[in-house]
């Protein structure tokens, strides 16, 4: 089920550096963090990740860089506003797998297509809130 519902505001930077980063992993899943000072909802740094399973159709946050990025975080007194990965091959939604890893209840989860799509081609970039298994997909502004 998909409901429409509240908004991912980002700047132009930080827009881009997701999108290179899906660009530049393909035909491997990209994924990472961008996190933000707590209770602020604004992202802010930009913390790509490798996608320990280095595959076209799953990732996986290599753990101990996981619970590294925890701790870093808990010392900034930040947290995950933004938790993204790419689809090589099929369209920006959350996959029944996405789902059942999407823990963060407070996060945008950030899915950008890079199928069908060439260098310089357009992406698909979509933000949803997942809770419970509930899919919500919000509105993506980008700010310059």
């Amino acid at each position: 089920m998909l409901i429409l519902g509240p908004m991912l505001t980002l700047s132009q930077a930080l827009y881009d550096q997701i999108v290179a980063h899906a660009r530049a992993d393909h035909p491997d899943e990209a994924c990472g963090v961008v996190a933000g000072p707590a209770g602020s909802g604004r992202p802010e740094r930009f913390i790509p990740m490798l996608n320990a399973a280095r595959s076209p159709t799953f990732y996986e946050f290599d753990s101990s860089d996981l619970l590294k990025l925890y701790r870093e975080m808990d010392d900034r007194d930040e947290e995950p506003v933004i938790i993204y990965h790419s689809h090589t091959a099929t369209e920006a939604y959350p996959s029944r797998t996405d789902i059942s890893y999407a823990n963060e209840p407070g996060a945008h989860y950030v899915l950008v297509s890079t199928a069908d799509t060439d260098d310089a081609g357009p992406f698909q970039f979509r933000s949803f809130r997942i809770v419970d298994g509930v899919i919500t997909e919000e509105e993506v502004k980008v700010e310059a």
